[in-house]
């Protein structure tokens, strides 16, 4: 199910959204993520500060998820504040092959048990309870080198095509 919505002036889509709108994008951003188990969430804290956390992120059903501990803090922060900002794990560093991506949204708690047990059979994380949020997306940024010559950004934003900007 593919969903789009338009909240105080902030469309936001679902991965299935985003898929169909930029399908070759999406496909490169998923190839990205796979290349790593763990990336680098950011979160808002209570007091509006920037919290960053390590975090494993799946695409399953058209839907961008992330599990974790129950009430680690990354959660915490969700449940008061659903926005988040997440980061591919850059690897070693020394090339990123297929460039850095970042994805930002807002991260909602799945409260249904159908959808927690079916996400429980495919991914398989530690026995016992555990958060699972389903994510819309506001952005999706993908920045690499071209040539040894050009940075290149491309953009995704929910309602607007990609945009590619070749910098000097």
């Amino acid at each position: 199910m593919t969903r789009t919505t338009r909240t105080t002036g902030t469309a936001r889509a679902n991965w299935a959204a985003f898929a169909a709108a930029a399908p070759g994008f999406a496909k490169t951003v998923e190839a990205r993520f796979a290349t790593q188990p763990h990336h680098i969430l950011a979160t808002l804290r209570r007091d509006g500060s920037p919290r960053t956390s390590g975090l494993e992120v799946q695409f399953l059903n058209g839907e961008l998820r992330f599990g974790m501990m129950p009430d680690s803090m990354k959660a915490l922060d969700l449940l008061r504040d659903p926005r988040f900002a997440l980061q591919v794990n850059p690897g070693d560093g020394t090339g990123m092959g297929g460039g850095d991506v970042r994805i930002s949204g807002r991260a909602y708690e799945v409260v249904e048990a159908a959808v927690k047990g079916a996400y429980a059979q495919e991914v398989k994380p530690p026995e016992g309870p555990f958060h699972l949020f389903r994510t819309e997306l506001t952005e999706v940024v993908r920045t690499y080198v071209e040539d040894d010559t050009y940075l290149v950004v491309e953009a995704w934003r929910p309602g607007e095509p990609v945009s590619t900007v070749k910098r000097t």
